[in-house]
């Protein structure tokens, strides 16, 4: 394993940023990680763990140590008539492994096709797409702990999942390493069609008997609508969260704005999507210079080439404070700013 100095990082994260890192280590290996930790001022220096960079927004360089998790593996624990458990290295690309999945005839995860990003990201902030979130086929994780150079398993309750959260955003952030991840996976799935437009491009793609394969082609068809590819405009996805508000909320809202879209979160809490509160404000195509908001997904920032990471934090921080001063609404951002 060799630690490279002052190294750009433009092609390690999705908005195509060309910032510097102080030093950059790649890790193939949980073996990587001990030697690594034996390093003098290991412990004391600002450590950042990259997967995929899909889900990070470099302010500017990186004065510390970057870690590109390239753990690979997968590989079948155990299984029985009705789940198969897979235990899948950090680094391997999550796409490619739902349609592993899927190849296999493993249901659960379908509904997350072409969410960009590695494995290790995935329980990290419990990824989720059209009414599927990774909780609901997790089983449990093996992490690397920087302190104690020892591995440790989290399950369900332990990683403290929420929407677009887990423990690892919160109280042991930068504590620990994700390593390996095992999912447990359906041979007999129930089909989730309910959210968004699944349904309605299922019909038009003329699916007569449903699969998961289906499914999944499905939510690719609608994500590549919708979505830049970061190989053409730098981009994270989904810029922010989607909102849950009180359902007293929602109900005043809707008096002033009748055709406000809404999810049921719970019983009390309703869920609003980011995109349509910022396309309300004007935000939707907007550009200047190298930044802008995406022409066909307001909830998508981009760079068209050349842009620099502050820019788009004020540039995010300003449809902030515009959808709060129109909706009285906080957004959240969903990528990760260092």
């Amino acid at each position: 394993m060799e630690i490279q100095h002052h190294v750009s990082l433009k092609h390690y994260n999705t908005f195509g940023l060309d910032i510097t890192a102080s030093e950059l280590a790649t890790i193939e290996h949980e073996n990587d990680i001990s030697i690594l930790s034996e390093v003098p001022d290991f412990s004391t220096q600002s450590l950042l763990v990259l997967g995929g960079g899909s889900n990070v927004l470099f302010s500017g360089d990186y004065a510390g140590l970057v870690l590109k998790n390239n753990i690979l593996g997968k590989e079948v624990l155990k299984q029985n008539e009705e789940f198969v458990w897979v235990r899948l290295g950090a680094g391997e690309n999550w796409h490619q492994v739902v349609l592993w999945s899927i190849e296999n005839g493993w249901g659960g995860i379908e509904n997350l096709s072409l969410i960009p990003g590695t494995v290790g990201a995935a329980p990290m902030q419990n990824i989720g797409a059209y009414g599927v979130e990774l909780s609901s086929v997790f089983e449990y994780l093996e992490a690397f702990e920087l302190k104690t150079g020892k591995i440790a398993q989290f399950n369900t309750t332990d990683c403290d999942f929420g929407y677009r959260y887990s423990v690892f955003k919160g109280p042991l952030k930068q504590q620990f390493i994700i390593t390996r991840v095992i999912l447990k996976l359906s041979k007999h799935p129930t089909f989730n069609t309910s959210y968004g437009a699944v349904a309605q491009t299922l019909e038009e793609m003329g699916v007569e008997q449903l699969t998961i394969k289906d499914i999944s082609s499905a939510v690719i068809k609608i994500r590549q609508s919708k979505l830049p590819d970061p190989a053409v405009i730098g981009n994270a996805g989904s810029f922010f969260k989607n909102p849950i508000v009180a359902n007293e909320t929602l109900n005043n809202l809707k008096t002033e704005y009748t055709n406000i879209p809404s999810y049921a979160f719970d019983n009390s809490y309703s869920k609003i999507p980011a995109g349509w509160l910022i396309e309300q404000c004007q935000w939707k195509g907007y550009r200047k210079g190298s930044i802008g908001v995406h022409a066909k997904q307001a909830l998508v920032l981009v760079n068209y080439g050349g842009a620099k990471g502050r820019e788009l934090v004020d540039l995010s921080k300003q449809i902030q404070a515009s959808v709060q001063s129109r909706f009285g609404i906080e957004l959240i951002p969903e990528v990760n700013i260092v």
